[in-house]
């Protein structure tokens, strides 16, 4: 073999190693980049279903603190306030501070999360179902029914209209959007009631506004929306206002008679623990004005819990509907919320 043809061979040879050397790589870097795609996406999942667990419990602690709340207050006039233990936030807490048992240890699996969360007293404002009927054939009038009856079924089915109208001109809203949400309410008092009592949409396929944010389903536009969500809230029964939590615009919107400056005086006068009875009320009003049991009361039922978690790379908020039923404390709904 000639040195020119030997040399020529050797060149081919050393090409097809770098080429087949350049096809090893190739494959090899890919096979990694997969693994460590794979591996990325398991993480992932991984720390979304721990998030997802870990922001759950937040309505869980928020639950015992309910129940433990109740049990103190066993053989007790039911009374809940917003100066009581269940009403003290919980500000940016790291889980290692919860589940450190020696305070020396600080390996805790590498869980680096941040949780916080508050309970809210549902019932501190107006409730929308109050508008609906229990039943279809509540408050219906009959010949047996004589006329103060009559005036008297009367006024209980328009009060929660007015206390409704109030509260939007306190709000600078026009009485019109009262009018519309209680048409829109009213509506769907002829649906059937789910497990829980609250409306059900599965026969007529419409959808029934759970939290004041889905008000804009009514043809609210969202400044309207914005500022009616502090004050009002949808629950699946109807319930009094809380004297003890709520504010001076929704008190004075379902008070009949009470001014708003009064109202104010009523807050500012709350006892430590808030008001025993609806006569400690009338008795800080000075006698005049008389509380109706069925728009106001001192304790409450139902509660909020909203809670926030950070952990790796998610941030999970969370609202939580619960009833208080005696000492058990039942999870009504939960819904994730979007980020502020």
């Amino acid at each position: 073999m000639s040195p020119r043809r030997a040399h020529g061979q050797r060149g081919a040879a050393l090409l097809l190693a770098m080429l087949i050397l350049t096809l090893v790589a190739t494959f090899a870097a890919a096979m990694l980049w997969q693994q460590w795609r794979a591996i990325e996406v398991e993480g992932a999942e991984r720390a979304r279903a721990q998030a997802a667990w870990l922001i759950e419990g937040t309505s869980d602690w928020a639950r015992i603190i309910l129940r433990e709340d109740a049990r103190s207050a066993s053989g007790k006039p039911p009374v809940d306030s917003s100066d009581e233990n269940w009403a003290i936030p919980l500000r940016d807490a790291k889980l290692s501070d919860f589940l450190a048992t020696d305070r020396n240890q600080t390996d805790l699996g590498g869980i680096e999360a941040t949780l916080s969360g508050q309970i809210v007293d549902a019932q501190s404002r107006f409730n929308l179902r109050n508008l609906v009927p229990e039943d279809a054939t509540e408050e219906e009038e009959d010949e047996t029914q004589t006329p103060e009856q009559i005036k008297a079924a009367k006024e209980r089915r328009e009060a929660p209209l007015r206390a409704l109208r109030r509260l939007c001109s306190q709000l600078g809203l026009a009485e019109e959007v009262a009018d519309r949400i209680n048409t829109a309410m009213q509506g769907l008092a002829a649906r059937p009631r789910n497990a829980q009592g609250g409306i059900s949409s599965a026969a007529t396929g419409a959808v029934a506004p759970q939290r004041p944010a889905q008000l804009a389903w009514l043809g609210l536009d969202a400044a309207t929306v914005q500022r009616l969500t502090p004050y009002v809230v949808v629950l699946p029964t109807r319930t009094p206002v809380n004297v003890n939590t709520t504010s001076a615009e929704v008190l004075a919107a379902v008070f009949d008679g009470l001014d708003r400056g009064s109202a104010e005086r009523v807050l500012r006068g709350r006892p430590a623990g808030g008001y025993p009875s609806l006569d400690a009320v009338k008795q800080q009003l000075g006698g005049n004005l008389t509380p109706n049991a069925t728009a106001l009361a001192v304790s409450s039922s139902f509660f909020e819990i909203v809670g926030e978690l950070r952990y790796d790379r998610y941030v999970l908020r969370e609202q939580t509907l619960v009833q208080r039923r005696a000492q058990d404390v039942v999870v009504l709904r939960r819904e994730r919320l979007p980020l502020e």
